[in-house]
C-alpha cells in the first residue's frame, strides 16, 4: 500500500473521529451542576400542568394562542419571543436549561432538535439545542438538583423514576403514582396514593422515604412553613398543615377543584353546581373574593401575574396582577 493512500486512509479515521466525538459530545455533552436546592418550578404551577415558569427575571410558558409553543417573556409581560414549535407543559429550568414535556412533534429539522411526539426535553433557555431525556407520557415532573423525578404513565401501572440532567442515571423509584411536584432544599413532599393519603417525604440525598404526617390530603403545597392541601376526607376542602405547630386550619369549606399558592396569596376554583368560579384569598383564608365566574383551571403564578384558562377552552388565557381580582385577556 503506497503512502499516499495510507495518509488519505489515516485522514479520513480521523475525520470519522471527529466527527463522531463532536455528535458524542452533542448528545452526551457535560450539563453544568445545580445547587443541590435547584427546584425547577413551584408545585402550584406544576399541578396545574406547568404552562408557566419564572427563573431569572423571565418567564417560560405554553402560549395556548399559538398551539401551545414554548414562548418568553419578561416579568412585566414585555419582549415576548417564540423559543420553538413544540407544544409544551410541564415547565422547568435550572441553570441555562429548561425541560419540558412535549406532546407533538416539534416541526424543526436538523442536528439538536427533537423531532417525536412524547418527549421529555432538555433544550438552551433561547430555546435552541433541544434533546430528549426521556420519551415516557410524564404526568408530572420535577428538577431537584441535577435529577429529574418523573412520574410517567406506565403499562400496568404508573412509574415513578429519577434520571440526571444529562440522561445518565435513570433510577426506578416506584411503580406506582408518586406526584414529585412539591419540592424544597432536596425534599421532595407527597401524598399516598396506595393504602392512605398520608404527607410523605423523599429525601432525595439517598431517596429515603419518611412519614411526615399522618393527615388524609391531595396536592400538597409548601409555602412557608404550611403544606397547603385538599382535604380528601372533607370533600376536598382547602386546608393547610402549619409543620411547626402542627396544627391544621380550615381555609375554606368550599369543595375546590384546583389551586395556587404564592406571594400572599391563593386563587383557586371553588366547584359548585349553581355558582362556580375563581376565587382569591389570603394565605390565611381572609378575604375570599370572586375573581371570574364560572368554570377555570390551570392556575399558574409568577411573581407578577395570576394566568389561568376557562375550563374545556384550551386556547383560551387570562391574567391578572398578582393579590388583585380583576381579570383580563392575556
Amino acid at each position: 500500500m503506497s503512502k499516499n493512500i495510507k495518509y488519505i486512509l489515516l485522514v479520513v479515521l480521523l475525520f470519522v473521529l471527529f466527527a463522531i466525538l463532536v455528535l458524542a459530545s452533542r448528545l452526551f455533552g457535560r450539563i453544568p451542576a445545580n445547587p443541590p436546592d435547584t427546584v425547577g418550578n413551584t408545585a402550584g404551577n406544576i399541578n396545574n400542568a406547568g404552562l408557566f415558569c419564572e427563573s431569572d427575571g423571565m418567564v417560560y410558558f405554553s402560549n395556548p394562542r399559538d398551539n401551545g409553543c414554548l414562548y418568553s417573556m419578561t416579568v412585566d409581560e414585555q419582549d415576548v419571543t417564540k423559543l420553538n414549535n413544540s407544544t409544551v407543559r410541564n415547565i422547568l429550568a435550572g441553570g441555562k436549561y429548561l425541560y419540558y414535556f412535549q406532546t407533538t412533534d416539534s416541526g424543526e429539522g436538523g442536528l439538536g432538535y427533537v423531532r417525536s411526539r412524547n418527549s421529555f426535553n432538555r433544550c438552551l433557555k433561547s430555546g435552541k439545542d433541544a434533546t430528549s431525556i426521556a420519551t415516557d407520557v410524564v404526568i408530572s415532573g420535577q428538577l431537584v438538583g441535577d435529577y429529574l423525578y418523573l412520574l410517567t404513565a406506565g403499562e400496568p401501572t404508573p412509574v415513578f423514576y429519577k434520571i440526571k440532567t444529562n440522561r445518565s442515571g435513570k433510577q426506578v423509584l416506584a411503580e406506582y403514582q408518586v406526584n414529585p411536584a412539591c419540592a424544597r432544599d432536596g425534599i421532595i413532599y407527597y401524598n399516598g396514593t396506595q393504602s392512605n393519603h398520608y404527607l410523605y417525604t423523599l429525601n432525595t440525598n439517598g431517596d429515603t422515604v419518611s412519614v411526615l404526617w399522618e393527615g388524609n390530603i391531595w396536592y400538597p403545597c409548601l409555602d412557608g412553613s404550611y403544606i397547603y392541601y385538599l382535604d380528601v376526607a372533607n370533600d376536598y376542602r382547602l386546608c393547610r398543615y402549619d409543620m411547626n405547630q402542627q396544627v391544621i386550619q380550615v381555609l375554606t369549606n368550599d369543595r375546590v377543584d384546583c389551586f395556587n399558592v404564592g406571594g400572599g396569596y391563593i386563587y383557586y376554583q371553588q366547584n359548585s353546581a349553581a355558582a362556580p368560579a375563581l376565587k382569591m384569598m389570603g394565605t390565611d383564608g381572609s378575604n375570599p373574593t370572586v375573581v371570574a365566574e364560572g368554570n377555570y383551571t390551570n392556575i399558574n403564578m409568577t411573581s407578577r401575574y395570576v394566568y389561568f384558562q376557562e375550563f374545556g377552552e384550551e386556547n383560551s388565557l387570562y391574567h391578572c396582577p398578582l393579590g388583585g381580582s380583576s381579570y383580563s385577556t392575556f
